[in-house]
């Protein structure tokens, strides 16, 4: 975090990330001072309503956040600056879109938890864009030019108003992560009940084990002693009405269609009060650990790994069996995960994996058969890149070995 006295003083000059929060109501115009060298400004948390012309000198920029601000309109400026690639206006208050806002580079935009009704056709003509998150709005449709978003890999679009599925989106040819539940077109009538209903006073909170776009992950013990489950629990308490990813309530009632599978966490029971939802589940050993970590700026949609980081073919071999099983079992369920990636799995030394967060999880059994045939295809395709994946973590040795280049001819002709 950078301060406003250290922009003025002249103390930052030739930075390439700036990040400044100090209720600023307009941009400081010795940020424009930075022209030669800024890559990434980081605006969020302020009371920012509007950005000036002159945004466009700087000429370097390729990334932007402005979430938590007071924008109704995303600024046009955004799309005279030749090099941006990136925009996160997550958390703001826009209600429109102009045309011409949108940068021609642009390969990420970020509008979560807004207040759009309709974005502009332009948005179809960005061939780079990569990764689109629009959950938490009130779109009623989507732009029929979105069909020509060829590169587009990831898509948010839950908690919305759309009454038909966007079909222009299902033929996409690289679309892997897709998010659409809370929806009108993808509402489920179905009461899920297979675990029981629990008080939120029936157990004890205790270390954090996570922490997620949707909720905190604790561990926590029973308050009174409950034989029907193991001393130990881990709890998820949702936050927000809405997440980047969708409602707290779909994650929910996603992960409870999808059932129980030796490769899932196991949801044991839920809480669903008026100010605490949450889900009980089986506490994973300590031994399991991150199988990836988290797509970066740079990757965009793709996971990373530890510099230092490998695995043998027999342990990739073992966990694409495992994630391939727990694929098929999502979609008998007629659930797409939406995460499907390796910073969602856990694995042991033995290539043993645990899989879980389902917070981009959407149910699809009411969709038409050819739509539910297109959704499995899409997240197959997600499949497909993990195991690409954790090939590119493969020990060296073993890139020459039958089993490797049976995986890989596998990807190439499926």
């Amino acid at each position: 975090m950078h301060t406003l006295s250290q922009l003025k003083s002249g103390e930052l000059k030739g930075i390439k990330r700036l990040k400044i929060s100090e209720n600023l109501t307009s941009l400081p115009v010795e940020v424009l001072s930075l022209a030669d060298s800024l890559e990434i400004l980081d605006l969020s948390d302020n009371n920012l309503s509007m950005l000036p012309d002159e945004l466009s000198q700087l000429t370097k920029l390729k990334i932007i956040f402005a979430s938590n601000n007071l924008f109704t309109v995303l600024p046009e400026v955004l799309g005279r600056c030749e090099n941006l690639e990136m925009v996160g206006f997550k958390s703001n208050k826009i209600q429109h879109v102009p045309a011409n806002a949108l940068p021609t580079k642009l390969r990420w935009l970020i509008l979560t938890d807004n207040c759009i009704e309709t974005l502009p056709d332009t948005l179809g003509e960005r061939p780079r864009l990569q990764k689109l998150a629009l959950a938490g709005n009130k779109l009623t449709r989507l732009p029929l030019t979105m069909a020509k978003l060829s590169n587009l890999e990831l898509l948010r679009i839950s908690a919305n108003n759309l009454t038909e599925c966007p079909e222009q989106l299902l033929r996409l040819p690289k679309l892997a992560w897709f998010a659409f539940s809370g929806n009108p077109f993808s509402q489920s009538t179905i009461n899920i009940a297979s675990v029981p209903v629990l008080s939120s006073t029936s157990f004890k909170l205790h270390n954090i084990l996570g922490k997620g776009a949707s909720g905190i992950i604790s561990k926590a013990t029973w308050t009174e002693t409950s034989p029907e489950f193991p001393d130990e629990v881990a709890v998820k308490v949702f936050k927000g009405k809405v997440t980047s990813d969708g409602y707290p309530e779909d994650e929910l009632q996603a992960c409870l269609k999808t059932g129980s599978h030796k490769n899932l966490i196991s949801p044991l029971a839920q809480v669903n009060e008026e100010d605490c939802l949450a889900l009980i589940m089986t506490l994973i050993p300590e031994h399991y650990k991150n199988l990836g970590l988290p797509p970066t700026l740079k990757t965009c949609t793709r996971d990373t790994f530890d510099t230092d980081f490998t695995l043998s073919i027999e342990q990739i071999e073992k966990i694409v069996v495992q994630m391939s099983e727990v694929f098929q079992h999502l979609h008998d369920n007629k659930v797409c995960h939406g995460d499907l990636y390796a910073h969602n799995t856990l694995f042991d030394e033995d290539a043993n994996i645990i899989f879980g967060d389902f917070g981009a999880a959407s149910m699809y059994h009411m969709l038409s058969n050819e739509q539910q045939i297109l959704i499995k295809s899409i997240e197959r395709r997600a499949l497909n890149y993990f195991i690409e994946d954790l090939l590119s973590t493969c020990q060296q040795s073993d890139r020459q070995s039958p089993e490797f280049i049976s995986i890989k001819q596998k990807l190439e002709h499926s």
